[in-house]
């Protein structure tokens, strides 16, 4: 019985070259063409890892606010959602009187926004 061997990403990309080789040889393919032979998506991963790392950067945290500053930011922000929603609802209403009631609503928290 053969040992069981841990599986190692460098191990998977040694046998898929190894694969690769083996179908240029006996194909006559180019070099370049090495990039053909593997699954499409094989360099997506690179990709996806300097997205990741990309993204962490930009989510560096900016200046701490205090507690005061957080509540009306989440205050602001809860406002301008709600004027979001509004505002879709407001694009697919015909009823004339929940036209009314949201177009006060929205009024209402314009004004709100204001402040």
């Amino acid at each position: 019985m053969l040992p069981i061997k841990a599986f190692h990403s460098f191990d998977f990309t040694l046998a898929v070259r190894c694969f690769c080789y083996e179908l240029r040889t006996a194909r006559n393919l180019a070099n370049s063409d090495i990039m053909g032979c593997m699954a499409r998506g094989w360099e997506s991963k690179s990709v996806e890892a300097q997205q990741a790392e990309a993204g962490e950067k930009s989510a560096k945290p900016g200046p701490s606010m205090s507690a005061e500053e957080a509540a009306r930011w989440r205050k602001r922000e809860s406002l301008r959602l709600s004027r979001q929603a509004v505002l879709q609802q407001l694009e697919g209403s015909t009823n004339p009187r929940h036209r009314r009631l949201l177009q006060d609503s929205l009024a209402d928290l314009d004004q709100k926004l204001k402040e």
